[in-house]
């Protein structure tokens, strides 16, 4: 059996679960120390793992980083997608969801961080730090759209973003968080 990351899937399903536990234990450890103060042993002794199969899963710290960053935002991605697109509640309400899904779930004492580990290490990671934002913004652009059309809903998706980037840093709390952004989202699409 190849490893993960050379490109070729798990073999199991035990073994899909037993990859993603690594790398939700990963981003947590890069999270907590950073990317350079983290160690294979770290991650290896927070996943109840091994190093060896640590390195059996991935071949590197690199490896492993781009891995768990990715995972935790494609996961992101996904559970907006999902929120939006469930029509039968508000507007309002699906981006605030939306919202918490992408950057809420980050906020709060003893969370990872999963925007300051990409923004300390962005030569690491690839094209995935340009994708799951822009892909992101797509979605909050066209769940606006549909009632204010195209060219009204991109500014409006942007400075969405901008103010819940903004509340990021100034609140302590996902419920606060949340509150902020309610306001916000009304003003915006009042």
């Amino acid at each position: 059996m190849s490893s993960p990351d050379s490109g070729h899937p798990p073999s199991t399903v035990a073994d899909a679960g037993r990859r993603t536990m690594v790398l939700e234990s990963a981003m947590a450890t890069f999270a907590r120390f950073g990317y350079r103060k983290a160690s294979m042993e770290e991650v290896a002794r927070a996943a109840r793992i091994s190093r060896p199969g640590l390195y059996f899963l991935f071949s590197s710290k690199e490896a492993l980083f781009r891995a768990a960053v990715t995972q935790a935002l494609e996961r992101d991605v996904t559970a907006a997608e999902q929120v939006l697109a469930d029509n039968g509640r508000s507007l309002s309400e699906r981006l605030v969801e939306a919202f918490d899904h992408w950057a809420g779930r980050y906020i709060g004492p003893l969370t990872c961080d999963i925007a300051t580990v990409i923004e300390d290490n962005p030569d690491l990671l690839g094209e995935i730090v340009e994708t799951a934002p822009r892909r992101f913004e797509e979605l909050i652009t066209d769940a606006i759209a549909a009632t204010s059309g195209r060219e009204a809903a991109r500014p409006v998706a942007q400075t969405m973003i901008s103010v819940s980037t903004g509340l990021k840093h100034q609140v302590s709390s996902r419920e606060l968080y949340r509150e902020r952004l309610a306001v916000a989202i009304g003003l915006l699409t009042s």
